[in-house]
């Protein structure tokens, strides 16, 4: 069968999804496999050893190297308390007495009679990882992390900022076209992840950090104000660590553009859900989409789990291209943004309006209308 290879963009109302909660270091795993979890449930845990801070005791006490351990007055293991002393002379006359200072609250870590220096080490510091969507622990990996199971709608955005979070899904317009204005934001959207329309600008976004918005899922947004937000620009980097109160996803682009009426569609179906979005994006080598997970509750997961197992194989994350009927996007103008399906895939190449010849195919339009466009222009929607 005629098929082509091109980015996907995977869009799913009912899909079985699998997400790995991996610890930094090595931890503690604290859930078995089997157990059922919620998205605030911790899996895992580990200390993150604290910040060493070098003294130069012997220096700041004028003595030898070799003398360090006689005025010590704390030993390796011992814990310090920020500006205790930690050494002193012992002179004659005590007007002459030199003292050390603890710089921190810690522990000596080492004491060098070589180099003359301590070494001191913040506490450290604990990291929890939580199950971030709700499911049923399928694997479990000794000191490192488990691997969670769900049945859910799963949704990938374009671009995002802002970490994961969790949260009621809430629509706060009546169209994909819709343009939300800080006068339409409520207290009652304290806590909520809200989906817009086409474009939300800062205004409405400060409006929504001061009432306690957890998450916005909104079809663009002026690069200008997401500059605005973060005090900086933001280049070409990964994201989702950035310490903003709120994670933002973008599902078609940059500018005022209306959010895909499938996507819209499938967010209102499951508007009062509890969903986890995730706003890491990165466009380089190893892709990363934005992400909108919102699991079923238990009754309709255990038969959306006997539906699947029992009508889809096993997926392939690797894309194998679309094939004719497939759903695609078209993201360059003038149809930017548009839903349809493929209808052709012409083998031979095309001019295009740039004069440029291009490998291009016909897609179909849900009001019937067709259209040619390069394959490069558009992206797959992995359904």
């Amino acid at each position: 069968m005629t098929h082509a290879y091109t980015p996907g963009l995977r869009l799913a109302e009912k899909i079985q999804i699998r997400k790995s909660r991996n610890l930094p270091l090595p931890g503690d795993v604290i859930v078995k496999k089997g157990d059922i979890v919620k998205s605030g449930d911790i899996v895992a845990k580990t200390n993150l050893p604290g910040r060493v801070h070098s003294v130069n005791v012997v220096n700041r006490l004028a003595i030898l190297p070799g003398e360090l351990r006689k005025y010590m007055l704390k030993k390796e293991g011992e814990s310090v308390q920020k500006d205790e002393i930690i050494a002193e002379t012992r002179p004659f006359i005590k007007m002459f007495k030199s003292i050390c200072l603890s710089p921190i609250t810690g522990n000596i870590e080492s004491i060098s009679d070589i180099t003359g220096q301590v070494l001191l080490r913040e506490p450290p510091k604990p990291v929890q990882v939580s199950a971030y969507i709700d499911g049923r622990v399928v694997e479990t990996i000794e000191k490192e992390g488990v691997v969670i199971e769900s049945n859910a709608t799963f949704i990938q955005g374009i671009f995002g900022i802002g970490g994961e979070t969790t949260g009621e899904l809430q629509i706060v317009v009546d169209s994909p076209e819709g343009i939300i204005k800080p006068e339409d934001l409520q207290e009652t959207h304290k806590d909520k992840i809200i989906v817009c329309g086409s474009i939300i600008g800062f205004d409405a976004i400060k409006k929504a950090l001061d009432i306690g918005v957890k998450g916005i899922v909104v079809g663009g947004i002026r690069d200008k104000d997401v500059n605005e937000l973060l005090g900086y620009d933001l280049g070409v980097a990964i994201t989702g660590s950035e310490d903003i109160n709120i994670t933002l996803i973008i599902t078609e682009g940059f500018g005022q553009i209306s959010m895909a009426q499938k996507t819209f569609d499938i967010l209102k179906h499951r508007e009062g859900s509890i969903a986890s979005i995730n706003g890491a994006t990165q466009i380089r080598a190893g892709v990363v989409r934005p992400e909108i997970i919102i699991p079923y509750n238990k009754e309709y997961a255990d038969k959306a789990s006997e539906m699947i197992a029992e009508t889809e194989p096993p997926r392939n994350e690797e894309s194998v291209g679309i094939s004719i009927g497939d759903p695609i996007r078209i993201i360059r103008n003038p149809n930017f943004g548009k839903i349809g399906k493929v209808k052709t895939l012409p083998s031979e190449l095309r001019t295009i309006e740039t004069e440029a010849k291009a490998r291009v195919l016909e897609v179909e339009f849900s009001d019937g209308q067709t259209a040619v466009v390069p394959r490069a222009n558009v992206e797959a929607i992995e359904t």
